[in-house]
């Protein structure tokens, strides 16, 4: 038995309720490698479109039958062009199906693939390519070889492969095949099947490390096929049940999601953002996996469409939501689901369900009046929508649950596969990322003595069960410092349990800041290109499961008390805490002093090697009191404690981003 896997039950941990849940779904108890459900998928669903593209031209309509011969053809080809068991194939490339066919067709050769988007930067993929070892490129078009083209010739690049149908240059030394012309070879090549270990690598999914260098997570087929067995406790899908697309295919959130939801026989549709709100309305999706900022765009696009309203009717639905908002607040107290009355009486509990029975009729008349009109913003057919990626913010979650959006909240990381926790239906607890999913141990332990807490305390999140990765890909250091000798997983977060094993997350302990995009920004880089202004002492950067990074700063008042100076800028404005040799008084948050902030964080954030636009420093506020040993704000060895920074200056940082 590895470290990895402590638990000699696939899904222990199973509760009845989930077991009754998986006995309605297909069934792979006994399937131990990912490739291996395309064939059995076909089989039971046949002519059941499984992807589906809407907006290629022409359209692309692909039913499971023709998905799994699909998959062999193209490990077919690869295999006659010498692609064997254990080699490392790169495949960068946005979301399509052929991109399903490659990374499945891959897979059913025994190779490994190494994965990333065709929008990430050239260095970063590079490096993709040189530290997987990668032999094999398959890329999404000519434009990402001729974006890597004057580097490959020093990588043991020997195949490359376009997943559209452009005509290979003649002038290229490399072996340049389009997909068609692969899936031809493949045709009238005899595949040679393969059957490795469950724990064998099936895929590496690159992401942030503290140096701000990629690391690669490396997830077996038993990792994967965990996902598919496991997920079915949280939701039971039907064949044909319609599901939108719009994370990034590669992520492993995104990733998870479609192999299980495609092992049941769903339809996946893929979207993009500026088609989503129309292919709501139009296919009308049961399910759709996103990160917070959908569900915030969705209910941003709804509160505009209610400010456009009458003033009469805006103080109408301003009333039934607020009703409302009272009305599931006592009916999770009654039903003891409410984060905030955990040890509720039953005395509570009866009153909060006289409350709820109350206001019911006034919650009523806003579901015919506005929220039954609110759902049809998302088809009108959802069952569920999934969020993860990032914490879901409350007056999000509210307004869901007050509007019949079933939304179920889920946690995890790309280490872990990455589904650990999740809320399920009957038990939607609001404010939590749920309880363990079958498989998975949760422990909360103090981040200094490393000893564990007992529910209601909060501490370190560890993960342990059979989602854990196997390891960062060459880096045996980085592995041992997030996977102990029993199996456990450091996840950065901090959070706590409640009684009833709900995880409840409140921030992290490690550096990583997560967008409510899903992007993970390694703060370092970012805070070092920064301090080149001569007007920037200390940075520290914020924005967990915020849109946008925002920056706590303190100036360098010497250098801003000289550049006031040759502006001839004067003002009465001075923070009583700021000593200053000068007679000049500055205000801090005058217009000129904020612009010259501006452009200092604009200029060298964007000078900086590798920059993305996810870099970019949003807010930011100027704060006079330096982080130091003395004051708690920094390590003996003079490290920023950015926990204790964050919160320190709670108020600020909530302020920033209001």
């Amino acid at each position: 038995m590895s470290k990895t896997q402590p638990t000699s039950d696939f899904l222990s941990n199973i509760t009845r309720r989930e077991s009754q849940e998986l006995q309605r779904l297909v069934d792979y108890t006994n399937v131990d490698l990912l490739p291996d459900i395309w064939p059995l998928a076909a089989k039971q669903f046949g002519n059941i479109v499984a992807l589906r593209n809407p907006h290629a031209k022409p359209e692309v309509v692909i039913t499971y039958a023709q998905l799994a011969e699909k998959i062999q053809q193209f490990a077919a080809g690869l295999q006659a062009l010498g692609v064997q068991a254990g080699d490392r194939v790169c495949l960068i490339a946005d979301n399509s199906p052929r991109w399903f066919i490659a990374d499945q067709g891959i897979m059913t050769t025994g190779a490994i693939d190494a994965v990333r988007s065709a929008q990430a930067e050239k260095e970063e993929l590079l490096f993709i390519v040189t530290n997987s070892g990668s032999t094999v490129l398959i890329v999404e078009d000519l434009k990402i070889l001729e974006k890597l083209r004057d580097r490959l010739h020093d990588l043991p690049i020997k195949l490359v492969v376009s997943l559209a149908d452009e005509a290979p240059p003649d002038d290229e030394t490399l072996q340049v095949l389009n997909f068609s012309q692969l899936i031809e070879i493949g045709i009238n090549h005899t595949f040679v099947p393969v059957k490795p270990s469950p724990d064998t690598l099936a895929t590496l999914i690159y992401t942030s490390g503290t140096t701000g260098k990629p690391k690669g997570v490396m997830l077996s087929h038993n990792n994967l096929m965990h996902q598919v067995k496991a997920l079915g406790a949280v939701i039971q899908p039907q064949p044909g049940d319609i599901v939108l697309s719009i994370l990034p295919t590669w992520h492993s959130y995104e990733r998870s999601g479609e192999y299980f939801l495609l092992s049941q026989g769903c339809t996946q549709i893929y979207t993009n953002l500026r088609s989503v709100k129309r292919d709501l309305q139009q296919f009308k999706p049961n399910y759709m996996i996103a990160v917070p900022r959908l569900w915030e765009s969705i209910y941003e696009g709804v509160q505009k469409q209610f400010r456009e309203q009458a003033a009469s009717k805006q103080r109408l639905v301003k009333f039934l939501l607020e009703t409302s908002e009272k009305y599931i607040k006592a009916r999770r107290i009654a039903e003891g689901l409410s984060l905030d009355h955990l040890d509720s009486s039953a005395f509570q509990r009866l009153t909060a369900k006289m409350t709820a029975s109350a206001l019911y009729p006034i919650h009523a008349l806003g579901e015919r009046l506005v929220y039954a009109k609110v759902r049809q913003a998302t088809g009108g057919q959802m069952k569920y929508v999934i969020s993860g990626g990032g914490a879901l913010p409350r007056h999000i979650d509210n307004f869901f649950e007050i509007t019949g959006v079933e939304l179920l909240q889920g946690y995890g990381l790309t280490e872990t596969s990455p589904v650990a926790n999740a809320r399920r239906p009957w038990r939607n607890f609001r404010g939590s990322s749920g309880q363990p999913i079958p498989g998975t141990e949760v422990k909360i332990i103090d981040s200094e003595t490393r000893q564990p807490l007992p529910a209601g305390q909060r501490g370190l999140v560890l993960l342990r069960g059979f989602h854990i990765m196997q390891g960062y890909y060459q880096n045996p250091e980085a592995t041992a410092k997030v996977i102990d000798a029993d199996g456990w997983f450091d996840s950065g977060d901090l959070g706590w349990v409640t009684p009833q094993n709900d995880l409840v997350l409140t921030g992290r302990a490690k550096d990583t800041i997560v967008l409510t995009n899903g992007e993970n920004i390694e703060p370092q880089p970012i805070e070092d290109a920064c301090l080149r202004s001569p007007f920037v002492d200390q940075i520290m950067l914020v924005g967990q499961d915020q849109r946008s990074l925002g920056a706590l700063i303190v100036p360098n008042i010497e250098a801003l008390e000289k550049w006031a100076a040759s502006q001839n800028l004067n003002s009465n404005v001075q923070d009583d805490n700021v000593t200053s040799s000068s007679s000049q008084k500055i205000d801090l948050e005058s217009k000129m002093i904020q612009d010259l902030f501006r452009q200092e964080l604009n200029r060298e954030v964007k000078n900086r090697p590798g920059y993305r636009p996810d870099d970019r420093i949003g807010p930011f506020r100027l704060v006079l009191e330096p982080f130091s040993i003395e004051n708690g704000l920094m390590t003996q060895t003079l490290k920023i404690r950015r926990h204790i920074v964050t919160e320190h200056y709670h108020d600020i940082i909530n302020g920033m981003f209001a």
